[in-house]
């Protein structure tokens, strides 16, 4: 037995020298295995000239011996929008590349669109070629590109109309100064950089309609950030900003959508909110420190902090609708409505009215008492929920109640937090909010429709039809 060692070891090393060469070796036979991890990539809306956010793939070779590429090639050449990068070379093509058995190369993909003429969204296309063993396989690209006016740290002065034929990009920041109107017109987009907030220090005018309305969002369109919350800082109505008025915007996927900072400078109220929707903010929807606003008809919706009211100021909230869910992107935690007379960094107060008529405050489970009210102090203080639909166990301190109906689920049309879909309509005919409302003097819902057929209003931002 001894003997047959020695021969039982010359079989295993012959072996591992016949599969060592093998690996070593380079398969040319064209039914080679090769798995390429795309046949195609695209690319959703990229600004022209901003570039793209980048995509990749993988090469496998599945073969047990090495596998020589003959090419790997971006088709447009050097000339086309897009630009690739081969196991982190920027190359647009390479001849030869060898890869080892089972082994794989990341190819990765991005794109410049150059600015055209074309006001309209236009595709641009290319692919990129893998050559082996006399194969020949593409992976297509494509991506919408669109023109757009970029603003790079830009300072409105006078009084400026935008246009509604391209979209603007802010880069860097947009600041209306403080003498300074903008006027936004129905249909245009305004679209904001991470780093590039709002600042008005004047007078800011949206006119959407409820068929063209003003959107503002993050510039990234593609799909990990078209929907992510922080995508842009908001627009933040500073000390001397003043007679604000936005009608028909809706602000989507900000850090902190709409910020109001000091009282009004003169009589009218320092922004007035007008069938807005203000959705998906990663901390707040409407956050005030002692200013005045006035919303009617808007909805609020899956903010950190939908609506939060500080050191006191003057509000008033008609048939709007405030509702936090929590989903992949936002954590629902904090009542909807927060509203304070007092600082939270210093031991001071200022007086506090606000006014909540007609008004939807409610949520998921993780919040039993969707509206917290605090006072300190000795200044003036009346905040009044008048018939309002709010989530709570407990009756807000410090608050005023009129024909509120309380703990009384609004039933929204659709509430689907796996897939992130939401309708806070209440068409359902057991909605409780349901001709529960006073008559005001807004005579039309977020939808436009009449709020005074039949001489019944709904609470809410939403009449049922």
């Amino acid at each position: 037995m001894k003997r047959l060692v020695p021969y039982f070891l010359l079989i295993i090393s012959y072996s591992l020298f016949i599969s060592s060469c093998k690996k070593d070796s380079f398969i040319t036979s064209p039914n080679a295995v090769v798995f390429v991890g795309a046949d195609s990539i695209k690319f959703d809306t990229v600004f022209t000239s901003t570039g793209s956010v980048t995509q990749f793939f993988k090469i496998f070779n599945q073969n047990d011996q090495k596998l020589s590429f003959s090419k790997i090639k971006l088709m447009g050449g050097n000339a086309s929008p897009f630009k690739i990068n081969i196991n982190g070379s920027p190359v647009s093509e390479i001849d030869n590349l060898e890869v080892d058995a089972n082994d794989s190369i990341y190819v990765f993909v991005s794109v410049t669109i150059n600015p055209t003429a074309n006001n309209l969204s236009f595709i641009v296309s290319d692919s990129i070629l893998i050559s082996y063993n006399g194969n020949n396989q593409y992976v297509q690209l494509q991506a919408f590109g669109q023109n757009a006016h970029f603003l790079q740290n830009q300072v409105i002065s006078g009084n400026i109309n935008w246009a509604d034929t391209l979209p603007y990009v802010i880069l860097g920041g947009l600041r209306i100064d403080t003498t300074a109107t903008l006027t936004i017109p129905a249909g245009c987009r305004v679209y904001a950089h991470s780093n590039a907030p709002i600042l008005v220090d004047g007078t800011l005018i949206v006119n959407g309609t409820r068929s063209d309305s003003v959107l503002f969002t993050g510039d990234r369109l593609d799909p990990d950030y078209v929907d992510l919350p922080g995508s842009w800082p908001g627009i933040n109505f500073r000390s001397s900003s003043k007679d604000n008025v936005l009608t028909h915007a809706v602000l989507q996927n900000a850090y902190q959508a709409i910020v109001a900072d000091s009282p009004s400078v003169d009589a009218n109220p320092k922004l007035i909110l007008h069938q807005c929707i203000i959705n998906n903010a990663s901390n707040a929807g409407i956050l005030c420190t002692n200013s005045s606003v006035n919303a009617d008809n808007s909805l609020i919706s899956n903010c950190a902090n939908d609506i939060e009211l500080n050191f006191g100021g003057t509000y008033n909230f008609t048939n709007c609708t405030a509702a936090g869910y929590g989903n992949q992107f936002v954590s629902h935690q904090n009542p909807v409505l927060q509203a304070t007379n007092y600082s939270q960094t210093a031991n001071t107060t200022n007086s506090m009215n606000a006014l909540f008529q007609n008004c939807i405050f409610w949520g998921s489970n993780g919040v039993s008492n969707e509206v917290f009210v605090g006072k300190q102090g000795v200044a003036p203080f009346n905040v009044t929920l008048d018939h309002s639909l709010y989530k709570g166990t407990i009756d807000p301190s410090t608050t005023d109640t009129v024909a509120v109906l309380q703990n009384q689920d609004p039933l929204f049309t659709l509430i689907d937090n796996n897939d992130v879909i939401y309708d806070f309509h209440t068409n359902n005919i057991a909605a409780p909010g349901t001709g529960k409302g006073m008559l005001t003097g807004f005579n039309f819902d977020l939808d436009d429709s009449s709020r005074t057929t039949g001489g019944l209003t709904d609470i809410g931002c939403y009449q049922k039809q």
